[in-house]
């Protein structure tokens, strides 16, 4: 299962709040039917493809400049495990079984 973590943070255009863009890159992150948790730094999918986390990264980030950003900055970080299946919620509970107080923001 690949959980990958990505920010598109759109430069470039005229404001200091970004929401707006924000809003348009989740309703496609919606579309592709991956499971995602939107954090306030970055946005976290969940799919058993690279190629189709790769490809929702990519639509995100071109719709982004479809919105009218002049320039577009994407980080992406990926936890590829093949030896267990999980679900991003499971790295959050083995946390909270070892004691760590884990709160919602």
């Amino acid at each position: 299962m690949i959980i990958l973590e990505f920010s598109v943070v759109p430069v470039g255009t005229g404001k200091t709040g970004v929401s707006e863009y924000v809003a348009k890159a989740c309703k496609v992150i919606e579309a592709s039917g991956v499971r995602y948790m939107v954090t306030p730094m970055g946005t976290i999918i969940e799919t058993d493809s690279l190629e189709k986390a790769f490809d929702v990264v990519k639509r995100t980030h071109e719709t982004v400049f479809e919105a009218g950003a002049k320039r577009v900055i994407t980080t992406i970080k990926i936890d590829d495990r093949r030896d267990k299946d999980r679900k991003m919620e499971d790295k959050v509970e083995k946390l909270k079984e070892m004691g760590v107080k884990v709160e919602k923001p």
